[in-house]
């Protein structure tokens, strides 16, 4: 059997378990495609909504995954970590858009390539806005029910992710869109494609992710004799 010294059990320690360690990089990449994805509106039904709120609720899917495997602080220090990501995305996006295109690119797509990845201000600011406050909600609410003795994941779920897509809808919409455009259609299209999203996708996909976090973990648990 192996000895295990002082030095190896403080290193494991330190170590986050691979579930959070799976979860935080997918979670980056949400954060980075969410915006990219939100270039695009797709129809659900009579709706036409952003594409990006498929990403967001991958988010609230990943960040609630994580309070019910590791608790509200870990889940909130992943939340603003994803801060990271996002404003890295952003700056980058800045420092492209002002590089001269190379002549050899063909107009079409270039201006195609500008109208993509150029956004006002106040999109990206409601972006981030959003992005803070409703997943730190989420993960408020979710762990809020489980300590006030609500053991069941589904209602947990899908409760956090009704509350809290709704304010990032609201939030997003008035800062990136008041006074440019009427808003109540949009306003209201988002918030039915969330709220049914939510209540339908968000509950199985978190108790896929709760449950791929304790395999992955169960087997970093694993010891060598």
């Amino acid at each position: 059997m192996a000895i295990e010294t002082k030095a190896d059990a403080g290193t494991r320690d330190t170590l986050i378990s691979r579930s959070l360690f799976a979860f935080a990089i997918f979670y980056g990449g949400m954060v980075c495609i969410a915006g990219v994805l939100g270039n695009k509106q797709v129809s659900l039904g009579p709706l036409a909504v952003e594409a990006g709120i498929f990403a967001f609720l991958l988010l609230v899917v990943t960040s609630s995954a994580v309070a019910e495997l590791q608790g509200r602080s870990t889940a909130n220090r992943l939340v603003i970590i994803g801060f990271i990501p996002l404003l890295v995305s952003l700056l980058l996006t800045l420092v492209v858009l002002w590089i001269p295109a190379s002549p050899e690119m063909a107009p079409d797509r270039l201006g195609a390539f500008n109208t993509m990845m150029s956004a006002t201000p106040r999109i990206w600011l409601g972006g981030i806005i959003a992005y803070g406050t409703s997943q730190l909600l989420n993960v408020t609410i979710f762990t809020w029910l489980k300590r006030e003795g609500g053991k069941m994941l589904w209602a947990r779920s899908a409760i956090a992710s009704v509350l809290s897509q709704a304010l990032d809808t609201l939030i997003f919409i008035t800062v990136a869109f008041y006074g440019v455009f009427p808003i109540q259609s949009l306003l209201f299209g988002q918030l039915i494609a969330k709220v049914t999203l939510s209540i339908i996708l968000v509950p199985p996909l978190v108790y896929l992710f709760v449950w791929l976090g304790r395999r992955l973990d169960g087997v970093s648990r694993t010891t060598h004799s």
